[in-house]
């Protein structure tokens, strides 16, 4: 289990696949209070081909480290890593917040990303005044309660609830400090009126009962984009997990197509 110390915390990952496989490598990146065994069904599948790297974001999973107060310091954490593995172009794979980091990184370094893939994510986090309301509500509650209740309603109706269990402790693993602190990150994330500057080709796959980050805010995001192809799957905001077999095959059908550049 690979380790890199970056700016007081202690990054795990996984960095696999043949070096001289098809493609630049793909960096998979996690969510809010998620870690990296989230991607394990799109991992185990594109490392038989490509050069994969995943990894836990600071004080999530099995990394360690106080939690960020900004989307930009997590990114600069993901470019540390990279730049650790000598890994220079890539395409950044995100979901939800991880979504956000790919963003982050597409802007600040565009000669880097190849291609991009959003998986459940927005470029600025928008709510109603009564929705607004209702969150800063939840944030008072019992901590446990609060994330148990964020991650029960990720998920579409119908899932098992005993997976969903699974995902609601492993989340409320995670030390309360990062999960607040990371929550206040993607509260302040705001790039909307930046992404028509991402040339890059991007694929944004969303589920369409996601009440997280809904559909509508994905597509006011999707119509700025200048290079950008969107598809809706019959999930919640747990995509990698609750429809990973389709979200896998909508990816490789997307990495596999011919670049521009």
């Amino acid at each position: 289990m690979p380790k890199l110390e970056v700016d007081g915390a202690v990054l795990v990952y996984d960095d696999e696949g043949p070096r001289d496989g098809v493609g630049v490598p793909l960096v998979f990146i996690h969510g809010w209070t998620a870690n990296r065994h989230r991607w394990d069904d799109q991992f185990a599948h594109f490392s038989a081909e490509r050069r994969v790297v995943r990894l836990d974001l600071r004080g999530h999973g099995e990394s360690t480290g106080a939690g960020a107060r900004t989307i930009d310091e997590l990114a600069g954490d993901v470019v540390a890593l990279l730049d650790h593995l000598e890994v220079e172009r890539f395409v950044p794979v995100g979901h939800s917040m991880g979504g956000m980091i790919a963003q982050t990184l597409a802007l600040a370094h565009p000669e880097r990303v190849e291609r991009m893939v959003l998986v459940d994510s927005i470029s600025r986090m928008t709510y109603s005044w009564a929705r607004g309301l209702l969150l800063a509500v939840s944030t008072l509650l019992p901590f446990k309660l609060f994330v148990a209740v964020n991650i029960q309603r990720a998920f579409a109706p119908g899932y098992p609830k005993d997976k969903i269990r699974q995902y609601i402790d492993a989340s409320a693993a995670t030390p309360r400090e990062v999960v607040m602190t990371c929550y206040g990150a993607m509260r302040a994330f705001d790039v909307l009126g930046r992404v028509h500057e991402i040339t890059a080709a991007t694929l944004i796959v969303h589920g369409y009962h996601d009440i997280q980050l809904p559909l509508s805010q994905m597509l006011r995001m999707a119509n700025d984009y200048p290079d950008a192809v969107v598809r809706i799957v019959d999930a919640g905001h747990e995509l990698p997990v609750e429809k990973p077999a389709e979200l896998t095959a909508l990816i490789g059908k997307f990495v596999a197509e011919p670049t521009t550049a």
